[in-house]
């Protein structure tokens, strides 16, 4: 692989990365244990996606400062709460736990009035288009829509290699494939960060990008084992090397991307533009 002149690596490498198998299967394992022992003792931090809770969707005479609301909810008493915008950028729909817990209208007209009153600003009021508490059951719906989904996906890898190879490979494509999403769930266990929609989308992201790489290192094996008359570790090995050059310029622009959306999207990129 070349960029310019400089060569990153070799036109033909001799990596021998099955010597280092049993180490690698037992750092995964590790990590494995670690990570089901966090999201079994700790557990996931749902976000109100999953939980429930009050929405008030609010309207300002001009475009609002996102992290200005969100700012100013927190220091009013709900340090949790997820502020977007929908629409224009005048319009702001904030979903947050209420305070007392309680779940009647009256507590929801009270919430709303409170966020109304948090978010406001002298020169740029808001005004409320509507309010709602969102059960937990509809958090619950989510939940088991996103295992669903998780569950589809899985049947739907094994039937395409189990039909494309063969069955030990689709097995082994789905065991690896649920051990990278595990250990990426196990980090929000670990860490407490909030687990919502867009994570969950976001582990779906892995899982494809997992079996993508994947297929491509087993299609060459196959294509391998056809063409070569060698043991089935050098085999293994020759199939690794040749999808190397592939698998780090991929892994590398998807890397990229998402530190491009890290650092210049979301929050991040406001507050700096704000500043």
């Amino acid at each position: 692989m070349n960029i310019f002149p400089l060569r990153l690596i070799p036109a033909t490498p001799n990596i021998d990365f099955m010597r280092l198998r049993w180490v690698s299967v037992a750092v995964f394992a590790l990590l494995t244990v670690a990570t089901l022992v966090a999201i079994a003792g700790k557990g996931f931090n749902y976000a109100l996606d999953f939980t429930g809770g009050t929405v008030v969707e609010l309207r300002f005479e001009q475009p609002a400062d996102v992290d200005g609301v969100r700012e100013r909810l927190a220091d009013a008493g709900y340090p949790g709460a997820q502020v977007q915008t929908f629409g224009s950028g005048s319009d702001l729909l904030v979903r947050l736990q209420p305070r007392d817990g309680e779940t009647s209208a009256d507590a929801t007209a009270r919430t709303a009035a409170e966020v109304l009153a948090a978010a406001s600003l002298e020169g740029n009021a808001a005004t409320i288009q509507s309010s709602a508490f969102v059960g937990p059951q509809v958090g619950r719906d989510l939940a088991w829509n996103g295992l669903y989904a998780v569950l589809f996906v899985v049947v739907g890898f094994l039937i395409y290699i189990g039909f494309r190879f063969e069955w030990k490979f689709a097995v082994a494509a789905i065991v690896t494939t649920l051990n990278d999403v595990l250990i990426v769930a196990g980090w929000f266990a670990i860490s407490g960060q909030e687990f919502d929609l867009t994570v969950l989308a976001g582990l779906l992201s892995v899982m494809g990008f997992s079996i993508n790489d994947t297929i491509v290192v087993f299609d060459r094996v196959r294509e391998n084992f056809r063409s070569m008359r060698a043991p089935p570790m050098e085999v293994l090995n020759a199939s690794i090397n040749q999808t190397l050059s592939r698998t780090i310029i991929t892994s590398v622009v998807a890397f990229l991307t998402v530190l491009a959306l890290f650092l210049y999207g979301g929050a991040r990129w406001r507050a700096c533009r704000c500043r």
